[in-house]
């Protein structure tokens, strides 16, 4: 009797236990669903859910929450930094603008705000070398106040140096703010920026990840790399702060493409740091100080444009696709990670197929062999359409450019997969400049006398073990 009473004890907390994780998975689907996101990303998603069920749930839990319904600032503190940021009439500037461009620069202001910037100075680098050279001698030129932002900043030989100089021109009386991005940094030590919060630089990370109140922000990163130097000097682009962005890795080079802007541009960068730092330190820096009046420095025009988890619309993604659409000649795109949305799949395969030169560059071997593996997935119906793919062999290519028809071109953190559209911080230069998207147009030619092209026939004989794992990871490509 008593055995049988323990059974039916056991028996009851099984069942109860079974059913109750029934509901939580068909009621986590439910959610999902409801969500109206994406239906590719919603498949993703009740695919895991229904066939891994307790590895759904924690990665959903992690990585799923959908974070669109935030705010970083409000609505009047945004608009006084968009009032402090100059906004150029355009109406007053056309003859700075090539009339194929106002569409885009119309859009991007619409959905981001973003000001259109005449008379800018921009010098590209294109190996670490140079860029954080050039990076070391503006910061130790600093005057005023120093804002710094990458998604890493490693505590090694270059980090330590760029540290060196932070406290030291903090000591002299700079103002020096510091963002980095808490998942990115997760391998520094703190101790590292307790040296710097001990020279008085204000330092915060971005979205610090605790358990378990913002687990399920882990999946939402700041992945901007910003700095401003006295509201006259700006850097953005592709490299962190790492020694591997100068010395590369022990099977190649670190090929990476990054800018310094000089002029009022600089201006929608402080303004991209400004909100970041507003959403990490509740401080508005709206101040003049933080605005200087810039004089006109050069001949590009740009807009600055950021996006996010946050907000309507994908912004720097509406961007890059109006642009390829514009296309009448030539799309040149260099990108280390290539898991396209299925609108910009489209855009790419439509302007190929309609004779515009499509070349995408991508590095012949990846620093993640599953971004890799589902970046190969999407090889196949590019070249179907016409569209010319690239492998960069001497390293690892880690540029983020994009560059049309001599008129166009932009630099900056994103990269053409799901996770900079949808799910990190981003920023971009749009820049708008003959002389410029040659210059990067050239760039890309010299890239590519390094690179193996790839054809359909040579693509159809790789391993067909390849092919397996790329199939199954590019179901799983919304979610990386």
């Amino acid at each position: 009797m008593e055995d049988t009473g323990v059974d039916l004890v056991n028996n009851w907390l099984y069942y109860s236990f079974y059913i109750i994780y029934i509901i939580t998975i068909l009621s986590t689907v439910v959610v999902v669903i409801s969500e109206n996101r994406n239906p590719v990303k919603t498949i993703a998603w009740v695919v895991v859910l229904l066939f891994l069920p307790i590895i759904g749930i924690v990665f959903y839990f992690f990585f799923g929450q959908d974070f669109t319904k935030y705010r970083m600032i409000s609505r009047k503190s945004l608009k006084k930094l968009i009032q402090q940021s100059e906004y150029t009439d355009l109406t007053n500037n056309k003859q700075e603008i090539p009339p194929r461009a106002l569409q885009l620069i119309n859009l991007n202001y619409t959905t981001n705000s973003s000001p259109f910037y005449a008379n800018n100075a921009i010098t590209i680098f294109t190996n670490g070398k140079e860029k954080f050279d050039r990076l070391k001698l503006e910061l130790s030129a600093a005057k005023k106040y120093i804002h710094i932002q990458y998604y890493i900043f490693e505590n090694d030989k270059l980090g330590n140096e760029i540290c060196d100089i932070l406290i030291d021109k903090a000591n002299k009386g700079v103002e020096v703010r510091l963002i980095y991005d808490d998942v990115g940094c997760w391998r520094v030590d703190k101790a590292f920026f307790e040296r710097l919060t001990r020279a008085g630089i204000i330092v915060r990370p971005f979205m610090e990840v605790t358990f378990p109140r913002l687990a399920n922000k882990i999946n939402y990163r700041n992945h901007r790399k910003i700095v401003v130097i006295d509201g006259t000097t700006g850097f953005t682009g592709g490299m962190n702060i790492a020694d591997r962005y100068i010395e590369g890795l022990p099977w190649g080079k670190w090929r990476d493409t990054h800018i310094m802007i000089k002029g009022p541009g600089v201006h929608g960068l402080q303004s991209s740091f400004s909100v970041d730092w507003y959403f990490t330190e509740k401080q508005l820096l709206s101040q003049d100080k933080y605005y200087p009046t810039v004089d006109p420095c050069g001949e590009v025009g740009l807009q600055i444009v950021t996006a996010g988890p946050i907000g309507t619309w994908k912004e720097i993604a509406l961007g890059i696709f109006r642009a390829i659409a514009n296309a009448q000649k030539y799309v040149y795109i260099q990108t280390p990670y290539f898991l396209p949305t299925e609108s910009l799949t489209t855009a790419l395969q439509m302007a190929a197929l309609s004779k515009v030169d499509v070349r995408i560059m991508l590095p012949a071997q990846s620093d993640s062999t599953v971004l890799y593996r589902g970046t190969c997935s999407y090889i196949t119906p590019m070249l179907k359409a016409g569209v010319k793919i690239y492998f960069y062999e001497p390293g690892f290519l880690h540029a983020k450019t994009v560059v049309i028809d001599d008129y166009f071109s932009t630099i900056g953190s994103t990269n053409l997969d799901f996770r900079s559209f949808e799910h990190n911080f981003e920023v971009n230069s749009f820049m708008y400049n003959e002389n410029l998207a040659i210059e990067i147009k050239n760039i890309f030619l010299s890239d590519q006398k390094q690179c193996r092209r790839v054809t359909m026939r040579t693509w159809k004989r790789r391993p067909w073990q390849h092919k397996v794992a790329e199939s199954v990871i590019r179901l799983l490509s919304p979610l990386l």
